[in-house]
């Protein structure tokens, strides 16, 4: 590559998890990227191009410089997040799931119908959690498609990498009468129309896309989901919907279809390589087996699971089955904004399971034995895994992968993440990032390359 075949020049020292169990700090590396936020060359400070193409990157005004006590990360991955809940964050936590979602979410998520209401909402909250760090957002919507498209502009305006999917629903059995799609065709029909207007206004390259999102079984005839499935086969779409999240959704599903949700989501070709799955507590052996199968994904709600769930779900043998796992905020059945929230949760989940939490047993008969999660997988699962499971060349730094990043600045005032260059490490000092970095230290976002939130 030439000096004059590059759009932007970034240098700085960055942490990744390429690997589940695999940290690299690339020290002082330039990042070379073209005009779509692609990078091209990363190039250490001992490569003999390097000195040339900064310089020329500086002369074109095109070079940023890390300062030192900066470190580069790959952006956030956050694979499940119910925009219309946003102005329910931190409250209204107090009931079952079945009784939650008919007292407070769906009466919450039926105000959005109003497009004013929702552009107000969606505009904070898109900037909100980018701000926290969240590159690429994978929403639920609402059941109309109106203010789904407002949300997606909300999106493009704030460049903010998502996924977007309508909320389809129509059983009326288990959604409102005021809250529902009419029928299975219209939630069809709704749904196509949905996709094609996204596509229209995300153009080619697209930095938003849409996603198929049945809520979950119970809410969804099975002319609905059926349909559902050959859309997404037909449309070539991402599927989102929720999986085995507690007892009472589990039992409504067994009673219903005497099927494992996993099981019924793959007969109506709802599992696909591209399929995210938020919660699945309760996923069997074989559901794993089906999960690998046909290359779905799970996204992890630490958060919200501690509230609806009655369940820590089983990560460490999901990810020695090779079960493909991110994490989730699940806003607003998780009352953070921030996937650093969300990975420190689901840190501090899987050492309870590994553990137990029983103390009258003696300490070998307290839990599994199972081993708990490392701060490097805890990492992983926010970035790299996230990427995999949305099939999206996002969450780690290498050529081919789109340069979405956060600049972690160091002993910024009022910031917990605190670095003393005389004691801590790299690693020391990855593992500080990981546990206390916070909004405070957020001192750069860039998503496709682009700076955001300037």
């Amino acid at each position: 590559m030439g000096t004059a075949d590059f759009a932007r020049v970034i240098t700085g020292t960055a942490f990744h998890t390429p690997a589940r169990d695999r940290l690299e700090v690339l020290e002082d590396h330039a990042f070379v990227l073209d005009a779509t936020g692609t990078i091209t060359q990363m190039l250490p400070a001992g490569d003999a191009r390097r000195t040339e193409l900064v310089e020329a990157a500086r002369s074109r005004g095109v070079l940023e410089e890390l300062p030192k006590g900066s470190f580069l990360i790959p952006g956030l991955v956050d694979l499940h997040i119910h925009a219309p809940q946003w102005p329910q964050l931190g409250k209204a936590l107090d009931a079952p799931l079945e009784v939650w979602l008919h007292k407070y979410t769906f009466p919450m998520e039926a105000r959005f119908a109003d497009t004013a209401f929702a552009a107000e909402v969606y505009d904070e909250m898109v900037a909100t959690l980018l701000a926290h760090g969240t590159t690429t957002a994978v929403y639920f919507g609402s059941v109309e498609v109106e203010p789904n498209l407002v949300l997606a502009e909300a999106c493009l305006r704030h460049g903010q990498r998502a996924l977007i999917g309508k909320v389809a629903m129509d059983d009326p059995d288990n959604c409102p009468p005021y809250y529902r799609d009419d029928s299975a065709q219209a939630g069809l029909d709704a749904t196509r129309r949905f996709i094609t207007e996204l596509r229209q206004m995300a153009g080619e390259d697209p930095l938003v896309l849409p996603v198929v999102t049945p809520r979950f079984i119970p809410s969804c005839s099975d002319e609905l989901l059926a349909g559902l499935g050959a859309l997404a086969k037909e449309l070539d779409c991402h599927v989102q919907t929720h999986c085995s999240e507690s007892d009472w959704e589990v039992g409504h599903v067994a009673a219903r279809l005497a099927q494992t949700d996993c099981e019924a989501l793959s007969g109506h070709g709802l599992l696909t390589e591209r399929t995210v799955l938020a919660h699945s507590n309760f996923i069997t052996e074989d559901d794993m087996g089906l999960l690998c199968a046909h290359g779905s994904a799970v996204a992890h709600c630490p958060m919200s699971n501690a509230y609806f769930a009655n369940a820590v779900f089983p990560l460490r043998q999901a990810l020695e089955r090779g079960v493909k796992v991110g994490l989730g905020t699940d806003i607003s059945g998780g009352f953070s904004p921030s996937l650093f929230d969300a990975a420190r949760h689901a840190l501090m989940a899987s050492r309870h399971a590994a553990s137990g939490t029983d103390p009258s047993l003696p300490p070998e008969a307290r839990g599994p034995g199972s081993r708990p999660l490392s701060t490097v997988e805890t990492f992983w699962l926010a970035t790299a895994s996230g990427g995999a499971a949305l099939d999206l060349p996002i969450g780690q730094f290498a050529p081919g992968y789109r340069f979405d990043a956060l600049a972690i600045e160091a002993n910024a005032p009022g910031s917990g993440f605190r670095h003393y260059a005389a004691l801590d490490a790299p690693e020391d000092c990855f593992e500080k990032l990981v546990l206390t970095a916070d909004r405070g230290a957020i001192a750069r976002i860039w998503v496709d390359g682009t700076p955001r939130l300037d």
